[in-house]
């Protein structure tokens, strides 16, 4: 239907005004918004009550880390997960961490091989291809999701912070990743000159490695050389103390974490039409390590969503899980709750959508990774969750939030389960071959 363009005429302005005029008390309702800001005017108390942070199933995880000026909350997220089973196996300080620059070093230079590769798949593609212009938009960042974690773990394996502590670029990456982008952008230009010269295997296998020896150099100067062998010792939570030495990091990931990382998946509650519900489902161009782990993602309602988490909680153990965390929500007070604003009721307007909705709509999608370290079961169903975040413990609770059930419908897209919780119809359905999602398909959002 060919629909002429109309503008806002004046009669329509008058009467625009006319309706703002009768609205009760619509001058008091302009000069607290005016002064105090949408938030502030719309915020409800009652929700903090509600959000009171004790919970039925509350883990002992130690003390809250933080990524600072950095989008590595998916790497933070994974690694506490890992020293939670450490505190109970080895008795670990509560402020133990593993190395989150050491596996930020080797995620910039293998996003940067990923980038590489992609380049030369698309060459002969116009830069004008909207896969082209996607990757070009933002050629690496610090943002990821599990299964690109799983994929560094499984290829470099981990280190005590103590052994690769942070340094200025690791908590404040913009520097370094304008600069890395600012190469890698230009390293594409000549990588797609060279294809479409008809440049033999070989000669773009060369230049490549040279790219990616200075990658690796910028990564070095950035955050430090990694640790090919190193000693670990530490006192245990009866003060014994304890050293190992010449361990490699995958040594160190096998002996002091010890998980098969095949056990652990990706489930999402994605309730859009083209992601049926009960299948597999998987990224293109979205990754890391060539020839590494695949990004892929099993399907599920809401109910067995929570019912996993659940089910993963009352074992003891942690879940990794990513959600949209800037809506309706307070940093400071640590609180996640679809009750926390109404700002509906503020401008006497519907903003409802549906989950679906957001999601095919562009409103929301997943922006961050933290953790599940406890839920409030009340007849046997969540009414708020216990969030461990990558803030610093300045925030919340000592760095603790407090999540909604309701918004973990409306806001939580995923969460990392060992398969083994997973109902045994879903364990089958883990073999099958995943549908190929777009590369800008909200389910391909990387978690920051």
């Amino acid at each position: 239907m060919n629909v002429l363009a109309k503008d806002i005429s004046a009669n329509q302005l008058k009467k625009f005004q006319e309706e703002l005029d009768a609205k009760a008390n619509h001058n008091v309702a302009e000069r607290a918004v005016t002064k105090n800001g949408i938030l502030a005017t719309s915020a409800d108390y009652r929700s903090e009550i509600n959000m009171d942070p004790v919970f039925s199933i509350d883990l002992d995880t130690g003390k809250v880390a933080n990524q600072k000026q950095s989008g590595r909350c998916w790497m933070f997220a994974a690694l506490n997960t890992m020293r939670h089973d450490m505190k109970d196996k080895f008795g670990v300080a509560d402020d133990f961490e593993l190395s989150q620059n050491y596996t930020f070093f080797w995620d910039k230079l293998e996003k940067s091989n990923y980038f590489y590769e992609n380049v030369i798949k698309t060459a002969a593609l116009p830069t004008s291809d909207r896969k082209v212009a996607w990757l070009m938009q933002t050629p690496q960042q610090d943002g990821g999701q599990w299964d690109m974690f799983m994929a560094i773990i499984d290829k470099y394996g981990v280190v005590p912070k103590s052994v690769m502590p942070e340094t200025f670029n690791s908590s404040a990456s913009r520097e370094f990743n304008s600069t890395l982008n600012l190469k890698l952008r230009k390293d594409a230009v000549e990588l797609r000159e060279l294809v479409n010269a008809n440049a033999s295997e070989d000669e773009l296998e060369a230049r490549k490695q040279k790219m990616l020896s200075e990658v690796y150099r910028m990564c070095a100067y950035s955050f430090g050389e990694p640790p090919a062998k190193f000693d670990f010792e530490y006192r245990d939570k009866d003060k014994n103390y304890h050293l190992d030495r010449d361990l490699t990091p995958q040594e160190f990931f096998k002996k002091y974490v010890g998980w098969n990382t095949e056990d652990y998946v990706s489930v999402i509650n994605a309730p859009t039409e083209d992601k049926p519900y009960n299948h597999m489902y998987t990224i293109e161009m979205l990754g890391n390590v060539i020839g590494g782990r695949e990004v892929r993602h099993l399907n599920v309602d809401m109910d067995t969503f929570r019912k996993i988490a659940i089910k993963q909680l009352e074992a003891g153990e942690s879940v990794w899980f990513g959600s949209d965390v800037g809506q309706s929500s307070d940093r400071k007070k640590g609180i996640m709750d679809t009750e926390l604003y109404h700002n509906d009721e503020l401008f006497d307007v519907d903003f409802s959508m549906s989950k679906a909705e957001r999601l095919d709509y562009c409103e929301s999608l997943m922006t961050h990774a933290m953790v599940l370290t406890g839920v409030n079961l009340v007849d046997g169903k969540p009414d708020k969750w216990k969030v461990e975040n990558s803030w610093g413990d300045q925030v919340g609770t000592k760095g603790f939030f407090v999540m909604s059930d309701s918004w973990m419908e409306e806001y939580c897209y995923q969460v990392v389960v060992n398969k083994k919780f997973l109902p045994e119809e879903l364990q089958e359905i883990l073999k099958e071959e995943p549908k190929v999602l777009a590369p800008w398909d909200p389910m391909g959002s990387l978690a920051k």
